[in-house]
C-alpha cells in the first residue's frame, strides 16, 4: 500500500512572498535586482501560476535575509509537518 503524503499549502506558500515582499515595500523589479530572478518568474510565483524550484527559493530567502524554512514553511500550514506526528 502506498500513502501519499499531503498535498502542500501552494497558496500560503505565494502569500508569504507577497507578505514579505509587501513588508518590505519592493517592487518586483527591486526584488528581481536584489534576487537575480527574473521579474516574470516573480510574478508568476506570487500569482501562483509557478511553484518555482529549490534554487528559486534559495534565491529569495538570501534575498529577503531569512531562513529558507521561513519561506518553505508555509507549505504544511494546513497539516502536521513531517517529525511532528506521533508514530
Amino acid at each position: 500500500m502506498t500513502i501519499l503524503p499531503p498535498d502542500p499549502d501552494l497558496t500560503a506558500l505565494r502569500v508569504t512572498l507577497a507578505r514579505l515582499r509587501g513588508e518590505r515595500g519592493w517592487t518586483f523589479d527591486e526584488l528581481a535586482e536584489r534576487s537575480g530572478l527574473a521579474r516574470r518568474t516573480l510574478i508568476d510565483l506570487e500569482h501562483g501560476r509557478t511553484t518555482g524550484s529549490v534554487t528559486t527559493w534559495h534565491a529569495l530567502a538570501h534575498a529577503f535575509d531569512v531562513p529558507i524554512e521561513h519561506l518553505l514553511g508555509p507549505l504544511c500550514d494546513d497539516h502536521a509537518p513531517p517529525g511532528t506526528q506521533n508514530p
